[in-house]
């Protein structure tokens, strides 16, 4: 034998003897070298047309106070080209099925593009983690088991699950509380408005620590009166195969604490129109068990990303509301590496949706946009969030979600917030008593 075969051999046989999660610990090894803390690559692309990561936006501008929301970081940027229904066959290569029937079908509809600007950055503290536990999590079934919370578990993700519960495991902010609008638009282009507050509190921000609890969230609508007094409770699980997330909802009309087993999976929600399913709230979340999920690699695809100009605090309903979909104009399309996820309908499973594509932004594993595939195999749905980083907080998350139907020609848009004056808040902390049902009946009846 030769030298060469020789040490060909060797190496074969040490992966062997290493085994998957030693080569998980080896490939995390890269984090803060070639891939970024959460596991992005950290040069740009051969081309030149995306930049490398040199650490993302961490300050707000200048003169910045939070009643002002968040403004555009990039007053100076102009779009570089449209892509429109005339032209997008130039930039096919770059486009995802949704983008392409959104650009055929939806009046309207164009992707105004412009320069690349890696925005996404978390606190010092989750970053570290995120190193500090690279390599320790597992899989077990459809579940996550962690030593402990990592906001990021599979950095180098070698399946579809493992990058979904990047996702549903990213840091945004340890407790968070807004007040957001959201409208329902049909196809005619008529809407109406729909208010909603709402709390998030993690484990890690909570005064007393529960066995297995991912986090806590409490909403209530403010707007219209038809859904005024309506509130929701959810305690969400960390290894859902231990138990599964408990919901109640508060109904104003009867005055009662009910269960909400329908808050989650393909559920329909309160205000939804039923052009979303519960699982797509947060762009996608609770147990992936109904599914199968392949990993399809990354590609280089134009993605809604640093949308701050839509929802600014001088807009009007009718500035963001288009028919069709909401104002081109005030949308920002950049060009991003992003994960590709396929998530197939388990037999014998029930889900509205037989097949969905989920594609999530490498710089923070957030899912950026969705096509939902009705179980005859059509292209039914396609979902978009557009993030922006929060630059004081800081961290990456939505500015809003649009869910446009293809078959009915409707839409909703929802997580905006140009007409709230209340800042949303990063990192409130919550009390364990403050979360239970009875707290639920209280909060209605007062």
């Amino acid at each position: 034998m030769n030298r060469r075969f020789l040490e060909v051999v060797m190496k074969v046989s040490v992966v062997c003897l290493l085994g998957a999660e030693a080569l998980v610990a080896v490939a995390a090894g890269r984090l803060g070298q070639e891939l970024t803390p959460v596991g992005a690559e950290r040069a740009g692309n051969v081309a030149g047309t995306i930049p490398a990561w040199t650490g993302g936006l961490r300050e707000p501008p200048a003169g910045w106070r939070p009643e002002m929301g968040y403004i555009d970081p990039f007053p100076e940027d102009s779009p570089l080209f449209t892509i429109t229904r005339e032209n997008w066959s130039n930039y096919r290569d770059q486009l995802m099925p949704g983008l392409v029937a959104l650009l055929q079908k939806a009046d309207g509809f164009q992707m105004p593009v412009y320069r690349v600007r890696r925005t996404a950055a978390y606190p010092d503290a989750v970053m570290s983690e995120a190193e500090k536990q690279a390599g320790r999590a597992e899989i077990d079934g459809s579940s996550v088991v962690l030593p402990v919370y990592n906001p990021v578990p599979f950095p180098v993700p070698r399946s579809g699950l493992e990058a979904i519960w990047n996702h549903l495991l990213r840091y945004v902010g340890g407790g968070v509380e807004r007040t957001t609008l959201a409208f329902p638009v049909r196809a005619s282009g008529d809407y109406y408005r729909i208010g909603f507050h709402s709390r998030r509190i993690y484990e890690s921000n909570m005064d007393k620590k529960t066995d297995n609890r991912l986090f806590v969230a409490m909403g209530a609508y403010t707007e219209p009166p038809t859904l005024l007094g309506t509130m929701f409770l959810v305690h969400e699980p960390l290894n859902q195969l231990k138990e599964r997330r408990n919901a109640w909802v508060y109904n104003a009309g009867l005055r009662r604490v009910r269960r909400a087993p329908d808050l989650g999976y393909d559920g329909i929600t309160d205000g939804s129109e039923g052009m979303f399913t519960a699982d797509q709230i947060d762009a996608y979340n609770g147990s992936p068990d109904r599914f199968e999920w392949v990993l399809h690699g990354k590609r280089e695809l134009y993605i809604p990303y640093n949308c701050y100009r839509i929802g600014q605090k001088l807009q009007r309903d009718e500035d963001i509301i288009h028919r069709g979909s909401v104002n081109s104009r005030l949308m920002r399309y950049e060009l991003h590496r992003v994960w590709v996820v396929e998530a197939k309908l388990k037999s014998g499973q029930s889900h509205v949706y037989g097949r969905r594509v989920f594609y999530l932004d490498e710089d923070s594993w957030s899912v950026v946009a969705e096509e939902s595939y009705s179980t005859r195999g059509d292209l039914w749905r396609v979902a978009l969030h557009g993030l922006i980083q929060y630059y004081d907080a800081p961290l990456p998350w939505y500015r809003l979600s649009i869910f446009h139907d293809l078959t009915a020609g409707s839409y909703f848009v929802g997580g905006l917030d140009h007409g709230v004056q209340t800042p949303i808040r990063f990192n409130i902390r919550g009390q364990v008593t403050d979360f239970q049902a009875d707290a639920l009946r209280r909060a209605g009846t007062r």
